[in-house]
């Protein structure tokens, strides 16, 4: 499939090439073409002819890529085809862990970045309200079509969390009965939990040894200052109610990390990243899979938002309270069913990357957007007063 991709909408699309480089590769390999329940039973090329496909589609890319470069137009194409590469990179990382598969081994000078911070965070900043520019400009470079146009929003004044809700908070909702009380939960949380049969995040246990969660292939004791992760927007809203708080809108979680403040008002100026306008460096944030999984909330304080919050880019995706939607004046781009087929559908913003996001794609007006049914995803939250 992501061969195919840069098959159909670089070599096809922008280059022209008539023929697919594999006979019938749009029956078999385009995700909007072939429905999920038929994709099992597709005849699929040897895996020799698999690797060909993609050794032909390597080749002939590298051999255009100067042509690629040209002027923006052609190399928004490009840059288009590798993230939704990127996007698929961090969805193979999270099937491992759904299917329990080996711990990836990502050795140095790539993997095994120290962590120079470790420890809880708690508290909460303050955000005086006013008015935010909300989705991503012209001169940020690449846009995915679902951050345009910008528009500006008004409104109030809240508090956020410093950093993510940790393994330990969320234990203390669990050892309360929160998945025994359906009180806490709207009525569709509580018919997927029933369903479910889950009584903790889905990769957690208890045994003699105490709290446990399963990363890939194995298990280990509950880091209790790291993120909690894999819980769906269900078990993030039913937390919320217990402690008394909420789920950021999508909006607040924007301004919470791009904008600068002095506690009583906001400048004009939105950055780009929650450190300021250049990409990050190794060291203020968790991104790329330099880690291998989530690290503790209070690391990567040089990568704190001007208002104060840590880890607004990179560890886990965080769940907010704004349905999946147009922005006012949206029209699809060249890519129509990345956004555009799933705006009816009930799926919620995240925000924010994990620890296997590609850092080249990710800033302060990146969506991504699931079902609030999804636990497999690498998603945690932070909540607001």
């Amino acid at each position: 499939h992501i061969g195919f991709f840069y098959d159909y909408f670089v070599l096809h699309k922008l280059f022209g090439l008539s023929n697919f480089q594999i006979a019938n590769a749009s029956q078999l390999y385009d995700s909007m073409g072939v429905a999920h329940n038929e994709r099992w039973t597709l005849d699929l090329p040897s895996m020799e002819d698999t690797f060909d496909y993609l050794r032909i589609i390597r080749d002939a890319m590298v051999s255009r890529l100067p042509e690629g470069l040209t002027d923006s137009a052609t190399s928004y194409v490009w840059q288009l085809a590798t993230f939704h590469e990127d996007m698929h990179g961090e969805a193979f990382a999270y099937t491992r862990q759904t299917l329990a598969d080996q711990m990836p081994m990502i050795v140095p000078p790539i993997g095994g970045l120290p962590c120079l911070d470790s420890g809880d965070l708690s508290g909460e900043v303050f955000v005086p309200g006013g008015e935010h520019t909300l989705g991503a400009d012209e001169n940020v470079g690449f846009r995915f079509d679902n951050e345009k146009p910008t528009y500006v929003r008004a409104f109030d004044s809240f508090t956020i969390d410093i950093s993510p809700v940790t393994n330990a908070a969320f234990m203390r909702f669990v050892e309360a009965g929160g998945y025994e009380n359906p009180n806490y939960w709207s009525n569709r949380g509580w018919v997927w939990r029933d369903t479910q049969a889950l009584k903790a995040p889905c990769y957690w246990r208890y045994n003699d040894a105490g709290w446990q969660v399963r990363i890939f292939d194995r298990w280990q004791s509950l880091p209790l200052n790291a993120p909690v992760c894999h819980v769906s927007q269900h078990e993030a809203q039913a937390y919320c109610k217990w402690a008394g708080r909420r789920l950021p809108t999508e909006l607040e979680w924007e301004v919470a990390a791009s904008r600068v403040g002095d506690g009583q008002t906001l400048s004009p100026n939105k950055m780009l990243y929650p450190w300021g306008n250049e990409p990050q460096g190794a060291l203020l944030a968790n991104t790329d899979g330099y880690r291998v999984g989530c690290v503790d909330v209070a690391a990567f304080p040089k990568g704190d938002s001007a208002l104060g919050c840590r880890q607004m880019l990179g560890n886990v995706w965080e769940w907010t309270a704004s349905r999946f939607g147009p922005y006012p004046g949206f029209s699809a781009d060249l890519y129509a069913e990345y956004s555009e087929p799933w705006f009816a559908e009930g799926r919620m913003v995240l925000r924010g990357g994990s620890w296997a996001t590609r850092s080249r794609y990710l800033n302060n007006n990146t969506r991504n957007f699931f079902l609030p049914e999804r636990n497999d995803i690498i998603a945690g939250f932070r909540t607001c007063g």
